[in-house]
Formats: C-alpha cells, structure tokens, sequence
C-alpha cells in the first residue's frame, strides 16, 4: 500500500470513528429525552409503577456516558486531533456529562412521582409541573437536534428559552410557599412537587449547556457567562 492510500484509509477510519461517536452521543440524548418524557408522564398521572420504572433504568443512561467517555479517550490517545475535531472531542466530553446530570434529575422526579401518588391528588393534577416539564423537554429534544446539526442559531434559542423556564420555576415555587402556609397539613406533599420543579429547573440548565457547547464547537467560541442576548451576539466573528 502506498503512503497516499495508507493516509487515505487512516482519514476515512478516522472519520468513521469521529461519526461513530457522534451517533453514540446522539442516542445517549434520545434515551434521556425518553426518560425524562416517562418520568413527567409519571409525575402529572400519578403513575408509581411508571415513576420506579423511570428511576431504576438509570443505569442505562450511566452505562452509555462510560462508554462514549472510554470512546474519546481512545480517539484522544490514538488519533490526536486538533482544531474543529478537538474541539469536537471537548465538547462531547462535557455533554454526556450534562446528559448523565438530566437522567439524573429524570431518576429523581421518577421517585418523588412514585411518592406523589401515593397522596391526595390536587384537582389541576399538577397542571404547572406539566407546563415546565414539557418546556424543558422540548429543551432537551431541541438541544440535541442543535447538537446534530450544528446549528448554533437554534443552540442559540434554546440558551434564550432557559429564563422561561426559570420564570416558572419561580411561579411554581411561590405557589407552594403559599399553599404551606394557608395548610400545614400539606407540607410533605407540597415539598415533593417543590423538589420536582427544581429537578426540571436543572434539567432546562443542562440543556442549555449542551448547546453552549454546541456554540463552541461550531465557532470555538466559550460563551457561558457572558449574557447572550441576541442572536447576532453569537453568529458575529
């Protein structure tokens, strides 16, 4: 084999190795996204069975982030990429740790939902948890089309979505301070549903995570912390 084939060969296996990567990452998001959707399902429904179910596959979302985790470190070892592909390596690193953080949180309101139904159900059947759970799982599905795509335009509305999300977050929480103090009786319950908004709250942060992350390795640009207000704060060189 000639030395221009041999470097063929090794750029095309390196770039199956790169897509197969970004595939594995992909599929680690899909299956978050379908936990998450379980979990609120579990929540709003009272289903206990569905929100145990929920907590106890877990596991699944773990075992994926190890792998593709194992996966860069050997594309890091083996290949030694730079520019666009580091920062591609770089910034999968940091997503699967923020999906792992999300399956996390969907474990935990797995939980509180097995909890919840077991009490007296509100007449609204969580109406408010049902609004902020399918805000930020339209996050989650939107951050990682972001991811597919590359499309910082749409990383850039999801960043823009999270200060929804924390707006009812803060609506909820005042809510529940309210609902304590007319009835004590109803503490317990109450700091369940508590609990489960800021897991929800979190899991919007995470999504915007992702695709600050998605930002930066379009544009090898870190924009966390900087107070993104308008499309052209990000697309402008």
């Amino acid at each position: 084999m000639e030395a221009s084939e041999l470097t063929g060969h090794i750029s095309k296996r390196y770039n199956k190795d790169i897509e197969n990567l970004r595939n594995m990452v992909l599929s680690m998001g899909g299956l978050v996204e379908s936990q998450l959707l379980l979990a609120i399902s579990a929540l709003v429904s009272g289903d206990s069975e569905l929100g145990l179910k929920v907590a106890n596959d877990d596991y699944k979302v773990n075992d994926l982030e190890v792998s593709i985790d194992e996966e860069c470190g050997r594309i890091l070892a083996m290949r030694a990429p730079a520019a666009g592909d580091l920062r591609l390596i770089v910034a999968i690193i940091k997503t699967i740790t923020d999906l792992e953080r999300i399956g996390d949180e969907a474990e935990k309101i797995g939980f509180l939902a097995s909890k919840l139904a077991a009490m007296d159900r509100p007449s609204d059947s969580y109406r408010e948890l049902k609004t902020l759970g399918t805000h930020v799982s339209h996050m989650v599905r939107d951050a990682m089309n972001a991811f597919a795509r590359l499309d910082v335009e749409e990383a850039f509305e999801v960043v823009r979505e999270d200060e929804g999300v924390d707006r009812e977050y803060e609506a909820i929480q005042r809510q529940c301070i309210t609902f304590m103090m007319e009835d004590p009786r109803e503490i317990k319950r109450v700091m369940n549903v508590t609990w489960a908004a800021r897991s929800l709250e979190r899991i919007g942060d995470h999504a915007k995570n992702i695709c600050e992350y998605v930002i930066y390795m379009v544009q090898g640009r870190d924009v966390r912390h900087t107070g993104i207000t308008a499309s052209s704060d990000i697309s402008s060189d």
